[in-house]
């Protein structure tokens, strides 16, 4: 597995406030991320998840998927993974 040390703001971390995963992405391991393929202006990221584990922040959009989780969002503009 690969591990990454995140730092994300308190802030951030607060405002997740519907996370139904136990907020996993904050233990570094990228495998469980969903892949960010598309950012449009670092605002809005249509994303390809692994699992089809339920999540409030994936939103169907037509046949892809958008992430609105404020931390998977602070992960992609800190660190483009």
């Amino acid at each position: 597995m690969n591990y990454m040390v995140l730092k994300i703001d308190d802030s951030t971390i607060k405002s997740t406030t519907n996370c139904e995963k136990g907020m996993q992405c904050l233990h570094g391991v990228t495998e469980k991320l969903c892949k960010v393929n598309n950012s449009v202006m670092n605002e809005v990221f249509f994303v390809s998840c692994l699992n089809k584990q339920k999540c409030s922040y994936r939103i169907s959009f037509g046949y892809k998927f958008m992430c609105t989780c404020p931390i998977r969002k602070e992960i992609f503009r800190r660190y483009h993974y």
